[in-house]
């Protein structure tokens, strides 16, 4: 079995594509093979699996990450709708620190988006009734936990859905602009 691993715009940031297998009965794909990824130079030990249900389109969930010592990377598939996905390199001394790359991710596709430890994650689902799947590298320490305002002007981000119409949470409406975390990513070192 062939996985496509994709580098994005920042490298580091992976869109990896298994194949599918079809008849008249449905599908099957490989979601997650050690040995493949380890061929394609990507040595992960997932330690948790997430799922999130988003039943109305334009839930934004994000912009997430856990600081070291509970760096987190993950690895983000849609079961049932799509999604916007998104990472902004939050890695202080890299030269695309606050940038960020996206990609459309969705059940029919079933491309799977690899984020770095070092990268804060967010996505706003495209159709109701949304499921995301994803892997991640460490356990959820909610002292590390930290995260970026979804609409902070200064990333840039065009999300595909007015923001007006947006979905969030209270914790998630609450975060501050990355410009205004600079103790907190210094500390985001991986």
């Amino acid at each position: 079995m062939t996985v496509e691993i994709q580098s994005l715009a920042i490298a580091e940031v992976k869109l990896i594509r298994s194949p599918k297998f079809g008849d008249h009965r449905g599908f099957f794909s490989e979601t997650w093979n050690k040995r493949a990824l380890l061929e394609g130079g990507l040595e992960l030990d997932f330690v948790q699996d997430n799922h999130s249900f988003s039943a109305a389109t334009g839930t934004v969930r994000g912009l997430h990450f856990q600081i070291p010592p509970r760096a987190q990377a993950k690895l983000v598939r849609v079961v049932r709708g799509a999604i916007f996905d998104v990472a902004v390199d939050i890695r202080d001394n890299s030269p695309t620190y606050g940038q960020h790359v996206n990609a459309m991710i969705s059940a029919e596709t079933g491309s799977q988006l690899l984020v770095p430890a070092g990268f804060a994650h967010g996505f706003m689902t495209l159709e109701e009734n949304t499921e995301v799947l994803y892997k991640v590298t460490d356990y959820y320490a909610p002292d590390c936990d930290r995260g970026i305002l979804w609409s902070d002007p200064d990333l840039g981000i065009e999300w595909p859905l007015r923001r007006a119409s947006a979905v969030l949470s209270d914790k998630d409406s609450r975060y501050p602009r990355l410009r205004d975390l600079t103790d907190v990513c210094s500390e985001a070192r991986v």
